[in-house]
């Protein structure tokens, strides 16, 4: 994806090009976009999402007199 940098003084015009230039680029490269802005937000925090520990727990639950079906 080409970076371009313009210099735009009118709020409602920046607005209306954004918007049009989201809607001219597929949903998969809109998705992509999403997830490069979570990962930039989370790494500026200090995370980095490929080296983190889960956060779930597993629990196994025994159950007495517990047939599988």
């Amino acid at each position: 994806m080409e970076r371009q940098i313009r210099r735009i003084t009118d709020l409602k015009a920046q607005r209306i090009e954004s918007y049009r230039y989201w809607q001219s680029r597929t949903v998969a490269e809109r998705m992509k976009a999403i997830e490069e802005v979570i990962r930039e937000a989370y790494f500026a925090k200090g995370i980095d999402l490929d080296h983190r520990p889960s956060d779930r727990t597993l629990v196994r639950v025994i159950r007495p007199n517990w047939k599988a079906a």
